[in-house]
């Protein structure tokens, strides 16, 4: 079974299919679950479709259960990575995102960070009595303390010393007593006048921050707006290989496995709704056959 799904979008309810699936074998889950109350996509699957509980409670609980069922499926290094929006229910935000963090933590799972999607061209809103929702957040949880994060692949350029850097004077406060421009509890510290800060930068950029600042994804046979690739991108660069296997519980459009397999990595999915199965295999399909040709080609 471990080759015959490769690249393949599996149809069905992924808590029947889990356990069909191989143990440790998945690098990396990248997923964006349908959220609670907010969009109707089961076209005939009401009553296996996630999100369309009667109550947040169940919502949590379906969602742990899926995730407890998974994690023997992901390597003892592996990591997941979790995209939820929030909602509002009589006019009371709900705190899913963080509701079913705190659930997954609960169950096991050690959470390592929570990560702000801030999207600039979020859709306009005509609300008058609160602001506009413009971030969504991503947790980043893994099954042990030890696991595979790359680092330096997700690195951003350096801020300090940039034209975004608000350090008053730029480099020219290095060797000048009262050179630098703290102001605090540091001011006047020798250590940081004479420190030569541009050498513990490292060399491909700063760490990766909490905040990422993405546009929202378009495709056109989607009737709702899907996660970027450069979001998927983050998650795939710090979290796998060339190689490594890739799975996405809920498929959707396929832009998981899209990105997974434009770059070398290898993908899994599960999708409930007959529409977007065919879809999203048909993306993928067009994807793995270009790599194919493109290997071909570079092996020549």
């Amino acid at each position: 079974m471990n080759d015959t799904i490769i690249n393949k979008v599996l149809k069905g309810d992924v808590r029947e299919l889990a356990g069909d699936l191989p143990e440790n074998f998945f690098q990396c889950i990248i997923t964006s679950p349908p959220y609670f109350n907010l969009r109707d996509y089961s076209e005939g699957n009401e009553e296996k479709e996630i999100g369309k509980e009667s109550s947040h409670e169940e919502y949590v609980s379906n969602l742990v259960e899926v995730f407890s069922l998974l994690r023997p499926k992901l390597k003892e290094d592996g990591l997941l990575w979790l995209n939820l929006g929030d909602t509002y229910k009589n006019k009371m935000l709900m705190g899913m995102p963080w509701r079913v963090a705190l659930a997954l933590q609960d169950s096991g799972w050690v959470l390592r960070s929570d990560i702000i999607w801030h999207k600039p061209n979020a859709m306009p809103s005509s609300i008058k009595d609160r602001p506009t929702t413009d971030h969504e957040y991503i947790f980043m949880f893994s099954k042990n303390n030890e696991y595979f994060y790359d680092a330096d692949a997700i690195r951003e350029p350096h801020k300090t010393f940039s034209e975004d850097s608000k350090m008053k004077g730029g480099r020219n406060h290095f060797g000048k007593i009262n050179g630098t421009p703290e102001n605090g509890k540091n001011g006047g510290n020798s250590n940081l006048h004479d420190g030569r800060w541009d050498q513990a930068f490292h060399p491909k950029g700063r760490n990766k921050r909490t905040v990422w600042e993405i546009p929202l994804g378009k495709f056109k046979d989607a009737h709702f707006a899907v996660y970027p690739d450069k979001l998927v991108e983050n998650c795939l660069f710090a979290s796998t290989r060339e190689n490594d296997i890739v799975f996405d519980p809920f498929t959707g459009s396929g832009t998981t496995g899209v990105v997974s397999c434009r770059h070398s990595r290898k993908f899994v999915g599960v999708e409930l709704v007959d529409k977007y199965q065919k879809m999203a295999q048909k993306r993928i399909n067009e994807v793995a056959a270009q790599s194919s040709i493109f290997d071909m080609i570079s092996a020549e």
